[in-house]
């Protein structure tokens, strides 16, 4: 079994978008651990404020597996299959980490890990402990050395479930 996280974001609908995301990926992958809910300015484009959290759970599935089930959701929330990079966007699952794996073809880990607080603080939150594979440093750790005058990101209290 690997230890999967998973980032969740959404821009449109956002409450009802991420309470449907997060119910789909129990569906699919079981119980979850989820981080807190943060908002934040779009990154990369002008734009809506997104939610963000990041999910974690257990899986024998592959990393490319994964990959499938989770656009398949996407699809499934109203995301386009061809969805442009910088846009606004109903759901957004994105696989972080796979265990320790590093595979650079398919992002792993995740790059957006090290430059996107909405991604990093929420993992930090729920596996402080916990190494980047490359970096060698815990989460907790790389969150407590971002520079977080970069980005704008605050805690909502969303009722997801």
């Amino acid at each position: 079994m690997a230890q999967v996280f998973i980032g969740v974001g959404s821009s449109i609908n956002r409450q009802q978008n991420i309470r449907l995301g997060i119910q789909a990926l129990q569906i699919e992958f079981g119980d979850l651990t989820l981080s807190p809910i943060y908002e934040s300015e779009a990154v990369g484009f002008k734009g809506g404020n997104f939610y963000n959290l990041v999910a974690c759970f257990e899986s024998p599935l592959a990393a490319q597996a994964i990959i499938k089930k989770l656009k398949a959701i996407e699809i499934q929330q109203g995301r386009p299959e061809k969805a442009i990079k910088y846009a606004p966007r109903t759901l957004d699952l994105d696989l972080l980490l796979h265990d320790q794996m590093i595979d650079l073809t398919i992002d792993l880990p995740r790059a957006e890990i090290l430059t996107n607080a909405f991604v990093l603080q929420p993992l930090a939150e729920i596996a402080p402990q916990l190494k980047h594979p490359i970096m060698n440093e815990s989460y907790k750790v790389l969150w407590e050395n971002f520079p977080k005058s970069q980005q704008k990101l605050w805690q909502i209290d969303a009722i997801i479930t």
